[in-house]
């Protein structure tokens, strides 16, 4: 598979402020959700086993045109191409869940805890173990997207790590917080597996058929007509998800400002094991970029429902799986960015051993 590692990134005027936009959607977020707040609670009830239907709209505007570029028949060549899989299977499930438990206990347990309640502490610390054992399922096709990356092998680490998850979930979870069970919303695990990432496969690849029999520029111009609504719906969905929680956000700033600070901690880490780890490997930046972001990603729809299950709407463990919700997105934008301009640092490498 041929992946050009050796040009920046063309990003359109949208894509090259997205972090104004992005500043500016949280704050309208919050202020609407402040101001309208009967509004966003009955948007926030829209959900069928606890996946947000609004929120998933958006999200289908946001890795539709991803899904368009995925060709399914390369895929055989990354099959013989393995060391990106290896990367986000070994940081995702063996480092990312424990590096996580460990972070938490550290700040929220020892660090901070003249400043919490240790009961609030405690559960928030096993919210923190929830996030950290979910790998991103939807989002990451955007932050592939905004890096360039390899449309199919994304599509296919997406897909592994959501076979791993169905098994991997509990048990890690289980033995992180040391219970004897986890009960996992299954409804929600496997819903969310179908709506964001198998419908619109197929959805996307029949348009992409489509597309190509009237000639690949057709297909480029469609990619060009979806980009402003691919960034409209990562806006969107920022304003939605601000406005949810502002209530929580504006009630508890102090206590959001603490459990955030691991989550960040987290992600630096995450993202410089992989990213390290791909270049290391001499992975192509096509690769080695959503290797790095799937993982630092979250798939937060899972791990808030988790904790809602387990420990109830009202508790630290919620609390701190929203926390990971606000700040992922200004967290990826910077990331991101990271990645864009360490494009150089993977040479002019054009496949992965």
């Amino acid at each position: 598979m041929t992946v050009s590692c050796d040009r920046a990134p063309r990003l359109g005027f949208f894509e090259r402020w997205l972090s104004l936009w992005v500043a500016i959607a949280i704050g309208l977020g919050l202020l609407l959700g402040q101001r309208f707040p009967a509004f966003f609670a009955g948007l926030s009830r829209w959900e069928i086993a606890q996946i947000n239907l609004p929120i998933a709209v958006l999200i289908w505007c946001m890795i539709l045109p991803m899904l368009v570029d995925v060709d399914l028949g390369a895929a055989k060549q990354l099959g013989r191409q393995p060391k990106g899989f290896i990367v986000t299977l070994a940081v995702n499930w063996a480092i990312k869940p424990f590096t996580m438990a460990l972070l938490g206990w550290l700040f929220l347990g020892w660090i901070f805890r003249d400043w919490l309640d240790p009961q609030l502490a405690e559960s928030a610390i096993a919210g923190l173990i929830l996030l950290g054992a979910a790998p991103c399922t939807a989002m990451v096709f955007v932050w592939s997207r905004l890096t360039q990356g390899d449309p199919t092998f994304t599509l296919i680490q997406v897909a592994v790590n959501d076979l791993v998850t169905v098994v991997a979930y509990a048990p890690i979870t289980a033995l992180l917080l040391g219970l004897a069970a986890i009960t996992v919303p299954w409804p929600t695990l496997l819903g969310s597996v179908l709506l964001y990432v198998a419908v619109p496969l197929l959805v996307a690849q029949s348009l992409r058929s489509r597309l190509l029999k009237r000639g690949s520029a057709a297909l480029r111009q469609f990619d060009r007509a979806c980009k402003p609504f691919s960034t409209l719906g990562l806006l969107l969905t920022v304003l939605l998800l601000f406005g949810f929680q502002a209530s929580t956000f504006l009630a508890q700033p102090q206590t959001i400002a603490l459990i955030a600070v691991p989550i960040l901690l987290q992600s630096l880490l995450i993202f410089a094991i992989a990213y390290g780890w791909a270049w290391r490997w001499k992975l192509p930046h096509g690769q080695a970029a959503p290797a790095a972001l799937i993982g630092t990603s979250n798939f937060f729809e899972l791990a808030v429902a988790v904790a809602i299950s387990l420990f109830g709407l009202q508790s630290g463990a919620a609390i701190a799986t929203v926390v990971g919700v606000l700040v992922e997105v200004p967290m990826m934008l910077v990331l991101v960015a990271i990645a864009n301009r360490s494009r150089s640092w993977f040479g002019s490498s054009e496949t992965a051993a």
